[in-house]
């Protein structure tokens, strides 16, 4: 399609969006009492409209019903989690049955690394990506300081970066491969993000686990920048374990439950260790408080504890909206108003004295709803002014704004607009 940078033609665009109703789902926040462009559902989604009544659903069953909501609520809390199994699979690319949610993110790698980190003498090795998200760091660097504390392995050469080369700005798949297999013998797991936070860089999640699988490793995914966001294909990739959060583009709210999937081929696995806790235990036979633990067939087996139902209310209620809008529908329309983004920034560039390089990249199948942007020639005024002028986006040092279009609540009309107010925050200054 050839684009236009006008009012008319992004409008144009938003008449035959198929999806464009579903943006009055969702409650904005206001600046100069205008309806913000929100750019920043990469690190919390907005609120659907929807979300109070599930949890005020959970509220008055809590009042009317106290305790024996677990049993008689209209969503009994009891089994409340089971209602995010066959939407969730959907999402993630999984069966019903290697899904579940619970903790937060990280805690969840944790845990997912107690079964799937099993470092011996000569098998100890972590790839994972340069400048992955710092918690995945500091989670690599505790896991092998804890290892090599009660096993003696190596801590000093135990986390292999896979880093840029020289002048790039995202990691090359080759690159990926060449390291896989020169670690080899020694490599114990593969843990990447499946979309890197800093670029919008999507890796081909496939071609990196079957490459993993090959040498003899394990393969996890940190997938918080990915689900609901991506195609993913978890178990037909045979993924191992991944993890996901719930708040960027699934709009669950601040630093709600997380995801999690274990492939099908590890739930008959008695070996494998975990952490165990009373709610992972035997359904039918929870009740019993029997001494030896029974993990539950399937993800639901890694839970632990009795499930947060007040944080779950939320992410519910986005799981359910996700269900009825499907994937396929929002990476469509994802492609197509980036693509109009990618466009609008370039046509600003030919406005304007500063330069913009966008270093997420231009190949498709690599980004998707996130742009990352050098805005050479400014600084953290310009994001400044953005956001004074109701561009909510996400600064990063030294001078990268990311931008991500979520389908769901952002409209062309929004691109536009965007566009024109950027213009003015730069000429502005002059």
């Amino acid at each position: 399609m050839n684009f236009k940078n006008t009012l008319e033609f992004a409008q144009q665009l938003d008449a035959q969006d198929s999806l464009r109703s579903y943006q009055n789902e969702f409650i904005f926040p206001q600046v100069n009492n205008q309806k913000v462009i929100y750019f920043t559902g990469n690190s919390l989604g907005l609120q659907p409209k929807r979300t109070k009544t599930y949890v005020d659903e959970v509220m008055n069953d809590w009042a009317n019903l106290a305790v024996e909501g677990h049993f008689y609520a209209d969503k009994p809390w009891w089994d409340y989690h089971e209602r995010f199994a066959a939407p969730l699979s959907k999402i993630v690319g999984a069966l019903p049955s290697e899904v579940t949610v619970m903790n937060t993110l990280t805690v969840n790698l944790h845990l997912l690394m107690v079964s799937f980190y099993k470092p011996t003498a000569k098998r100890y090795k972590i790839i994972c990506e340069e400048k992955a998200f710092p918690s995945d760091q500091y989670m690599f660097q505790s896991q092998v300081q804890f290892h090599a504390q009660n096993s003696g392995i190596n801590a000093n050469d135990a986390i292999v970066e896979i880093k840029r080369r020289e002048g790039e700005h995202n990691i090359r798949i080759e690159d990926i491969i060449s390291k896989i297999n020169e670690v080899g013998d020694e490599l114990a797991l593969v843990l990447i993000g499946g979309v890197n936070y800093y670029t919008g860089q999507v890796f081909d999640i496939k071609t990196i686990t079957a490459a993993g699988h090959k040498v003899g490793a394990k393969v996890g995914w940190d997938l918080a920048h990915a689900a609901g966001n991506i195609k993913l294909e978890l178990h037909d990739w045979n993924v191992d374990f991944a993890a996901w959060c719930s708040y960027k583009y699934m709009n669950s709210g601040p630093g709600n439950a997380s995801g999690c999937f274990v492939h099908q081929k590890h739930h008959n696995d008695s070996t494998l260790a975990r952490f165990a806790g009373w709610w992972g235990h035997n359904k039918e036979r929870r009740f019993k408080m029997e001494p030896q633990f029974d993990p539950v067939h399937g993800a639901d087996g890694w839970q632990i504890s009795n499930l947060p139902i007040l944080s779950l209310a939320p992410y519910l209620a986005s799981v359910h909206l996700f269900d009825e809008v499907g994937m396929e529908a929002l990476i469509k329309k994802r492609d197509h108003i980036t693509s109009y983004l990618e466009f609008i920034l370039h046509e600003i560039d030919k406005e304007v004295d500063s330069t913009f390089e966008i270093i997420t990249p231009s190949n498709p199948e690599e980004r998707a709803s996130q742009l990352s942007v050098f805005l050479h020639g400014e600084g953290r005024s310009l994001f400044d002014y953005l956001m004074k002028n109701g561009v909510i986006t996400d600064w990063r040092e030294p001078n990268v704004i990311r931008l991500a279009p979520v389908p769901l609540y952002t409209s062309y009309e929004d691109m536009y607009h965007f566009g024109q107010i950027l213009k003015r925050g730069i000429l502005e200054k002059k």
